[in-house]
């Protein structure tokens, strides 16, 4: 069985703080131990921390992905990506269990910001199947949307 690097720091960062309860001295250990555990996942993790550009994004694959809208309910609620479901980017640890690990995750706000940090947060957690868009909702709708794949595909060459 394959297990994550992600997912031992939790193991560590668990069994810590389950065995050592509120006290304060072990509190600071197990701290330090996941930083040390985060660190290490950054040193491993690829360049680009999983973002993808909405020109690489065809648009049937849309359809295979489940694409989370991490801004607020009411900017969801004006517009958002076709399919999105609506995770406000603090939530989605909390909200972990929707959120499969089987197929590409794609998270996108507003410009990208709060989403790679729920996307950290959850490649930490173990889900090594999820991308940042590029830029955010603001860069998908200026550079196409749905259609962003085919329009730099179909861009004259120089």
């Amino acid at each position: 069985m394959h297990i994550s690097h992600a997912h031992r720091v939790f193991v560590v960062a668990a069994s810590f703080l389950g065995a050592w309860g509120s006290h304060a001295a072990w509190a600071a250990d197990a701290k330090a131990v996941v930083v040390d555990e985060m660190s290490a996942y950054l040193e491993f993790v690829d360049y680009g921390g999983g973002t993808i550009f909405s020109e690489q994004i065809p648009k049937d694959e849309y359809a295979k992905m489940m694409v989370i809208d991490t801004r607020d309910a009411s900017q969801f609620g004006k517009d958002h990506i076709p399919g999105a479901v609506h995770i406000e980017w603090r939530q989605v640890l909390a909200q972990s269990a929707q959120i499969p690990k089987n197929k590409t995750v794609l998270l996108y706000c507003n410009t990208g910001s709060l989403s790679a940090q729920a996307g950290f947060a959850l490649r930490v957690a173990g889900w090594e199947n999820v991308r940042i868009l590029q830029g955010g909702y603001a860069e998908w709708k200026a550079k196409g949307g749905m259609d962003a794949n085919l329009k730099a595909v179909s861009a004259p060459k120089h």
